[in-house]
């Protein structure tokens, strides 16, 4: 197999179980590091929203304009705008209440005496986080296995997106059942749907991989990368904070996605 294939596969899998370092921080931290969290999370948003509108983009608009000439500027558009209806679509499948992204906090999920409402919110929030991590896996994935040097950033922004996510499983499974094993082997199995993202990808866009595929996938990935940053990860991060770490962590994300950039290229 490919090396390329290979440690695209790796990038997305080690992003995808990443939730488990949330379960593990929910384990032992009796009180929730609001600030931590808040900033990591406008990190991430930083690194998307960076990498989507400067490099993913551009460089669908130059693939589909060298394929399509002018025609091939709508067609990013479209693929675009598809990408974020793709995820509200997504999301609007999810009730509010297990949302995956909606704030968990440690010492909230201690008071809570209803145990089988508990245990009902944890399984449902990690069945929600299957179905919002599997385009989060070919978004990886492609990203990854096009360009290395943007896909490294991209699955470290998705794995810094995924702790909270890892936390908002594991809590409430573990103050309903006392496991830790049992939360934590659930956290970890909501984050498998993001390598099973990269396999479909492999079976389903490798086969028939060329420049307007590309082209195609990278806006549309735009598109998904985009709607998580404003619609998840930035509301998430100010409920944790208030709205000045978060902007300081898309700034600081921004400047480590461009460092990035200009440095491996």
């Amino acid at each position: 197999m490919d090396k390329t294939i290979i440690i695209a596969f790796a990038l997305t899998l080690i992003a995808g179980l990443s939730t488990g370092i949330g379960s593990l921080i929910s384990f032992f931290a009796k009180k929730t590091n609001t600030k931590m969290l808040s900033f990591s999370l406008g990190i991430s948003a930083g690194v998307m929203i960076y990498v989507s509108f400067v490099e993913m983009l551009p460089q669908s608009f130059r693939l589909l304009q060298n394929e399509f000439e002018k025609a091939g500027s709508w067609y990013t558009v479209f693929a675009f705008f598809t990408g974020i209806i793709l995820s509200l679509i997504i999301d609007k499948l999810v009730p509010e209440k297990e949302n995956p992204h909606e704030v968990r906090f440690v010492e909230s999920m201690n008071k809570e005496i209803d145990k089988s409402k508990l245990h009902r919110m944890g399984i449902l929030t990690a069945i929600a986080i299957t179905i919002h991590n599997f385009p989060e896996g070919i978004a990886t994935f492609v990203a990854a296995y096009s360009n290395l040097e943007m896909g490294i950033p991209v699955a470290i922004a998705i794995a810094i997106h995924n702790i909270p996510e890892g936390i908002a499983v594991a809590v409430p499974i573990y103050f309903a059942t006392g496991s830790k094993r049992k939360a934590m082997r659930l956290s970890f199995l909501s984050g498998l749907a993001e390598p099973l993202g990269a396999i479909i990808a492999f079976l389903v866009l490798m086969p028939f991989i060329n420049n307007i595929v590309l082209g195609i996938t990278f806006a549309a990935i735009s598109g998904i990368m985009v709607f998580i940053s404003f619609d998840e990860l930035l509301p998430g991060a100010q409920k944790y904070g208030n709205h000045h770490i978060p902007t300081y962590g898309v700034v600081l994300g921004m400047a480590i996605m461009a460092l990035s950039l200009l440095i491996l290229n």
